[in-house]
């Protein structure tokens, strides 16, 4: 979700890419439906930090609910920042308890990273490249 919402909202000065150490192989369909909610069309992939090692990125932010994943550790070059998502798709409960979770994910995203993207802008020599991990 972080990559749609980025590049929806901020591709003019952001590129953003999502992958994680073990990743599932699609985009959830819940993830999909609560990016369409707010008006974000997405069709990305599912995607592994491996493709990402030979690029250089001027920040690097995790997204990981680091209480119960383990954070991929980025071997590449730029600045790195976590931010604590709890992992929607763990979530337990009924179809709409389980979306809530979405909801509530994508929009602490929506919030957050976009804050935190803007004090990198405001730090001297920044470019406008960014990648994300899960």
């Amino acid at each position: 979700m972080a990559e749609a919402i980025i590049n929806h909202r901020l591709g003019d000065r952001w590129q953003a890419v999502s992958a994680g150490t073990k990743p599932s192989g699609y985009v959830h369909p819940k993830a999909i439906r609560a990016l369409a909610e707010i008006g974000i069309h997405h069709e990305g992939r599912s995607k592994s930090v491996d493709e990402f090692r030979s690029i250089d990125f001027d920040l690097v932010v995790t997204v990981c609910d680091s209480a119960s994943e383990e954070c991929p550790v980025w071997l590449g070059g730029g600045k790195r920042e976590h931010i604590n998502f709890p992992d929607p798709a763990a979530a337990i409960g009924n179809e709409g308890q389980i979306m809530e979770v979405f909801r509530q994910v994508r929009d602490d995203i929506a919030l957050k990273i976009p804050a935190l993207l803007q004090n990198f802008e405001q730090t001297p020599s920044t470019k406008s490249y960014t990648g994300g991990m899960h």
